[in-house]
Order: structure tokens, then sequence, then C-alpha cells
């Protein structure tokens, strides 16, 4: 029986798999949450890149697709002659407030290389309060009340700021509900925070999965949640 080697590089590259342990190094005071960086990931791995006589290598770059602009950061490991890599992208925010261009850019590189290097290192951040898991519930939801907006087009239309239900209960409007989240929006821009944590910390505090599920009779609640906030925080 013939058993093929493996490539001297993957063996490598399993090896510091093995080793690595990147901690949480960072916190943040306002979602109550401690996560890691880049940079923490970085500073784990030097001495273990020593180890291996390996290098490590961070390239970022400037991709259009569609008509958004995304950085792209490609992490690729050099060791025993050979190399491997793995390549992420992060999206440019449109507008942030109390950033230039530049620190834009510069956010999105953090975020595009510590995605970079989980996926060559074998890092699982996904249920991190900094990553886009609360985004990607919402929009699921989204997706799933515009499917049934759709079924019930030809019954008639409620008026667009008439409280919904859920479980038989009164809600919050859906412009009450938007400008909550437009509020929740301006706190994250203001504060540096990712619009997840914030999201996730407004949602866990008012005990809801989603501000539409917000009870009609809380909305004051939910209102002064985010003005003490601000008010902490000092944003006008």
């Amino acid at each position: 029986m013939v058993t093929k080697q493996q490539s001297p590089i993957f063996v490598t590259l399993q090896s510091i798999q093995q080793s690595l342990v990147a901690p949480k190094g960072q916190y943040n005071s306002f979602g109550k949450y401690s996560y890691r960086s880049a940079e923490d990931i970085l500073e784990a791995l030097k001495p273990i890149l020593q180890e291996h006589d390996a290098v490590l290598i961070l390239q970022d770059g400037i991709v259009q697709i569609g008509d958004r602009y995304y950085v792209e950061a490609t992490a690729t490991l050099y060791a025993v002659g050979e190399t491997i890599g793995t390549t992420a992208y992060a999206r440019e925010d449109d507008s942030k407030k109390g950033m230039d261009g530049s620190q834009v850019t510069g956010a999105a590189s953090s975020y595009a290389r510590k995605y970079a290097l989980n996926g060559l290192f074998m890092i699982d951040d996904n249920k991190d309060p900094d990553t886009d898991e609360y985004h990607n519930q919402n929009s699921q939801a989204g997706r799933t009340s515009q499917k049934s907006a759709q079924k019930t087009n030809s019954k008639q239309e409620q008026p667009a700021n008439a409280p919904s239900k859920s479980n038989g209960a009164k809600t919050i409007t859906g412009a009450q509900a938007k400008a909550i989240r437009t509020e929740l929006k301006n706190m994250a821009e203001a504060t540096g925070s990712p619009a997840a944590t914030i999201g996730k910390w407004f949602i866990d505090k008012m005990g809801v999965d989603k501000p539409e599920s917000i009870p009609a009779d809380r909305l004051k609640e939910a209102q002064k949640i985010i003005a003490d906030a601000k008010k902490a925080k000092g944003i006008e």
C-alpha cells in the first residue's frame, strides 16, 4: 500500500494551528464583551512562527464588486520553501460619522485581515458579538417579512404606521422600529462600535429578538434606554 506524503507546508501549518492560542485581548465597554483583534492574533503568532522558521505576510488591496468597494486582505504563510494563504474581504462603509476616508478604509482593513487570519489558522469567531451574526439574523427576518407581504398583497393593506401584532400583543409600528434602528446605527457610528454589538446590547436589554417585537406599551422604555446610553457616552 502506497501512502501519499503530505506536503511540508501543510505539516507546518497544522503544527502552527495546533499551537496557536489567540487570546481575546480587547474589551468593548459599551457591549461589555471581550474579543480578539488582528493584532492579538499576530502577537500570539510571532513566537510560534519563529519556532517553525516561518514568515507571515499580510497584504491589502481595494477591489470593486458591483458598485461597492471592498478591502481585500491576503494572509500568506512562507515556510519550508513553500507558501499557502487565504483571502478575505470587508466592505467599506458608505458613511461613518466622525471618521475620514482613510479611517474607514483602515477599519475595513482590520476586519479583512482578521478574517483572513481566522481562515488560515482555523480561528472561529462566529459567536463573537463583533461579527455580523446579528446583522445577518435581521436581514433574514427582513426577507421573511417581505415574502409574507407579497403573499398577502391582494388583501387589504394595513396602514404603514399601524401597530403590528406579535402573539396577540400590540407591538410598535414599522416607522417607530425604523427610528430605533436609526438611533442604534448612529450610536454605533458615534462610538466606533460594530453595529451588531449595539444591536445585540439593545435587544438583550429589552428582552426581545428585534426592534419590531417591542411591545407598544414599552416604546417609551426603549427610547429612554437609548437616550440614557447616549447621554452616558456624551453623544448629542
